[in-house]
C-alpha cells in the first residue's frame, strides 16, 4: 500500500556509509507543531488517494461525517433539524452539503458557510469509447474542464468512477469502481517524428492525437473475450469494447448485461506522497480542490466543541462541476444551496426567516491559490507573489472574478488572526486573464457576503500537482476559526 508514504520512504536505505549530520535543535513546541503538520498532511493524502473521482470523495466525506455522528438526510423526505443537530445530504452523490446548528440557533440567525468543490480536470469516458484504429484498442474519451493536457501523456492510468448497475431484482443501484493498476496509456509522439517547428512548439489535437490505448488488436490477445457481451447502440456496434466492460464486471462481480451506464474519469494510478529533500511538499493529482474540500470537512467535524454556543448553523458545501462553470443540477449555481438554507430557515412564525438569516450570514469560497513559480515569477504582480508556506491566499479582483471586498476580507482577516494563521494577498496583473470560483456564483445568487481564499500551490490542472504541507494546517485552523469566531466577530461589524 503506497497511500501517504513519502518518495525517500520508497528509496533503498543505502546511506551506511555516510556521516550523518545532527539536525539544528528545536524547542519541544517547535517538533510538536511540525509532528502535526506532518500528521494533517498524511492524513489527507489518504483522503486524496481514496478520492479518483467526484464519487469518491464525496463517499470518502460521506464516511468522515458519520464517523463523527453526522446524521444523513434525504431531500425527499421530511426533515425536523434541532439546534445542536449535525446532518448532511448529497445530490447525484458527487455533490455533498454538511450542516451543524448552534446550540442557540433559530430559524433567523445567519449561516457560517464553507463552500468547496470535488471535481477536477481530467479525461471522461464517451458514451461511446469503443474505437478501433492503427492495430489498437483504444477508449474515446472527453476532455473534463481546463486540464494541462499535454501533462497526460506517457502517464500510467486507470479508471474510476460510477457505474449504475443492474440487480436480479431489477433495481438500479450506484456503484463506485476503481481499478487498482495501469490499464490506459496516451503516448507521446517521440521527437524524431517532429518538425523542426514542432520541436520549439509542440500542440496536440486532443480530439483526433490525443488517444488513450487500452491493449493491441493482435487477435490471440482478444480471442478469449466474447464480444456478444459488450453494450451495443442503437445501430449495433458495441458501446464499449469488452476489454473494458470485462474489467469492470470483474471488479463490480457482475456480469456486462448488468451495467446500464457509467460516469467514469481517467486516472493517475500513481499516489500522492510528500515529497521534496525536507518532505515539505505535497506531490499528487486533483490538490485542486479537493485539499480545500477536505479541510472544510475537517473544520467542520473537529469545530464541534464550541457548537453549544453558536447562534448560527455551520454549514459545508461541496460542490461537484465547478471547473466546467457549476451550471448543473448538482453545481453551485443550481437552487441546492438555496432549497437547503430555506430548510434550515423556515419557522411557522417568522415570514422573512431566510431573508434575515441570509443579512447575518458569509460564506468562504475555498479554492485552491496561484504560488509564485520559480520560473515564472514574473506572471504574478509584484506586490501580490504568495508563497508556499506563507500562508493563507486571500484573492480579489474587483471585476468580480472573485468576490471578496473589504468587509469580507477584513471578517476573514480579523478570524485568521486568532487562529494564528498569516494571511497573503493575492490579484492577477492587469495584463493576465483571471480565473474564478464559486465565490461569485453564490454571492450573487443569494446575496450572500462572500471571501474567496485557497491554500498556495503550483502546476494546478496538471495531472501532479504541487502544494506544501502547512497549507493543509493552515487552511484547518483557519475554517475553524471561521466556524467558531465569526458571528461573534460578525456582531462588532456596524454596516448595513
Amino acid at each position: 500500500d503506497f497511500q501517504g508514504l513519502s518518495s525517500s520512504s520508497l528509496a533503498l536505505a543505502s546511506t551506511a556509509a555516510r556521516p550523518v549530520l545532527s539536525p539544528p535543535a528545536r524547542s519541544s513546541s517547535m517538533a510538536a507543531a511540525s509532528a502535526e503538520v506532518r500528521a494533517r498532511a498524511v492524513d489527507f493524502l489518504r483522503f486524496l488517494n481514496a478520492s479518483p473521482s467526484p464519487f469518491h470523495a464525496v463517499n470518502e466525506a460521506r464516511r468522515m461525517l458519520l464517523e463523527a455522528d453526522f446524521q444523513e438526510v434525504k431531500e425527499r423526505e421530511d426533515w425536523q433539524p434541532r439546534p445542536g443537530g449535525k446532518y448532511f445530504v448529497t445530490r447525484n452523490q458527487s455533490s455533498l452539503v454538511a450542516f451543524a446548528l448552534g446550540g442557540k440557533h433559530t430559524p433567523s440567525n445567519g449561516f457560517s458557510i464553507v463552500g468547496a468543490h470535488t471535481d477536477s480536470p481530467c479525461l471522461r469516458v464517451k458514451p461511446i469509447s469503443a474505437v478501433t484504429k492503427s492495430g489498437y484498442v483504444s477508449v474515446g474519451v472527453e476532455c473534463y474542464g481546463g486540464g494541462l493536457w499535454d501533462t497526460w501523456h506517457d502517464r500510467d492510468l486507470t479508471v474510476a468512477g460510477r457505474v449504475i448497475v443492474r440487480t436480479k431484482e431489477g433495481n438500479l443501484t450506484h456503484r463506485l469502481v476503481h481499478v487498482q493498476r495501469p490499464i490506459i496509456r496516451v503516448p507521446n509522439l517521440c521527437i524524431h517524428l517532429r518538425k523542426a517547428d514542432e520541436r520549439e512548439k509542440w500542440s496536440f489535437n486532443k480530439e483526433t492525437e490525443m488517444i488513450p490505448i487500452l491493449a493491441t488488436t493482435v487477435k490471440t490477445q482478444l480471442e478469449t473475450l466474447a464480444a456478444g457481451g459488450a453494450k451495443r447502440s442503437d445501430d449495433g456496434t458495441p458501446k464499449h469494447h469488452p476489454l473494458l466492460l470485462d474489467i469492470l464486471c470483474k471488479e463490480l462481480g457482475c456480469e456486462p448485461a448488468d451495467i446500464a451506464d457509467f460516469e467514469l474519469c481517467l486516472a493517475d494510478v500513481q499516489p500522492a506522497v510528500l515529497g521534496g529533500a525536507l518532505e515539505e511538499f505535497i506531490f499528487g493529482p486533483r490538490l485542486d480542490n479537493l485539499l480545500s474540500t477536505y479541510c472544510g470537512l475537517r473544520a467542520l467535524i473537529e469545530s464541534q466543541d464550541s457548537l453549544a454556543d453558536d447562534t448560527n448553523a455551520r454549514v459545508l458545501c461541496l460542490y461537484d462541476h465547478e471547473e466546467i462553470g457549476s451550471n448543473s443540477a448538482h453545481g453551485a449555481e443550481s437552487m441546492l444551496t438555496e432549497n437547503i438554507l430555506r430548510r434550515l430557515s423556515g419557522s411557522s412564525d417568522g415570514k422573512f426567516s431566510f431573508e434575515q438569516a441570509i443579512a447575518q450570514s458569509m460564506l468562504v469560497s475555498a479554492d485552491m491559490a496561484h504560488a509564485v513559480h520559480p520560473g515564472f515569477a514574473s506572471k504574478h504582480e509584484d506586490n501580490h507573489r504568495p508563497a508556499l508556506h506563507g500562508g493563507m491566499v486571500l484573492k480579489s479582483n474587483c471585476n468580480q472574478k472573485y468576490a471578496t471586498n473589504s468587509v469580507s476580507g477584513t471578517l476573514l482577516r480579523e478570524c485568521a488572526l486568532k487562529a494564528g494563521v498569516p494571511i497573503q494577498e493575492f490579484v492577477v496583473r492587469n495584463d493576465s486573464p483571471c480565473g474564478s470560483t464559486i465565490g461569485p456564483i453564490l454571492s450573487a445568487g443569494l446575496g450572500l457576503r462572500t471571501v474567496d481564499i485557497g491554500a498556495p500551490q503550483l502546476s494546478m490542472h496538471s495531472i501532479r500537482e504541487t502544494c506544501c504541507t502547512s497549507g493543509v494546517s493552515q487552511c484547518i485552523a483557519l475554517l475553524h476559526s471561521f466556524y467558531k469566531n465569526y458571528p461573534g466577530i460578525n456582531s462588532l461589524l456596524k454596516i448595513d
